[in-house]
């Protein structure tokens, strides 16, 4: 009699353990409502407020993750959405999105002085800054740095300063006969 008892709790085990798996998959169909998937409509372009009443946002919670500052859009605006347009997602699910802000971020001026043109542009141009007109004046030091002016006033560095404003830089030039008090101003990028 041991050899069928054996045999009988063997495939009792393996009946429970069947019936645990089946219903375990059940479950998690249901939970996860597979197959239940709709395409992801398309947020970029619209305004991130209206999202929120938009009845097109009562399939998905619309959540602003990010704001980033850009001249060509409205603020508010979506510029980027995750996941993207047309994706197969289930409803109820995150819409993280960036959105375009009305404030460009604050950053801090670059110590331009003493550096060379090139350097100086390179510089403003990691921070976002934007090179103005180059005014030459005569110096020993040609094609370095003496001043650096922000709507025609120098500017000291460490200051804040909104990202994608106009910096003018004053730059030597060493030319011959040219007075100590004259200027030569060229416009480097209108």
């Amino acid at each position: 009699m041991q050899p069928n008892r054996l045999g009988f709790h063997l495939a009792l085990s393996i009946g429970i353990t069947l019936a645990l798996i089946i219903v375990a998959l059940i479950f998690l169909n249901l939970y996860t409502r597979h197959g239940n998937e709709v395409e992801m409509p398309d947020f970029i372009g619209k305004d991130s407020k209206s999202l929120v009443t938009d009845s097109l946002s009562a399939d998905f919670i619309v959540v602003v993750s990010e704001s980033v500052f850009d001249k060509t859009s409205k603020p508010g605006t979506v510029l980027k959405q995750n996941p993207n347009p047309k994706e197969k997602v289930k409803r109820g699910r995150k819409v993280y999105v960036t959105v375009a802000s009305d404030q460009p971020p604050v950053v801090k001026m670059p110590q331009l002085q003493d550096v060379s043109l090139r350097q100086a542009e390179i510089m403003l141009k990691a921070k976002g800054l934007i090179l103005g007109s180059v005014i030459y004046k005569p110096s020993p030091y040609e094609n370095a740095v003496l001043e650096q002016l922000y709507r025609g006033r120098p500017i000291a560095s460490g200051k804040d300063i909104n990202m994608g404003e106009i910096i003018t830089l004053v730059v030597g030039k060493d030319i011959e006969g040219l007075p100590t008090d004259s200027t030569i101003t060229e416009i480097v990028n209108p």
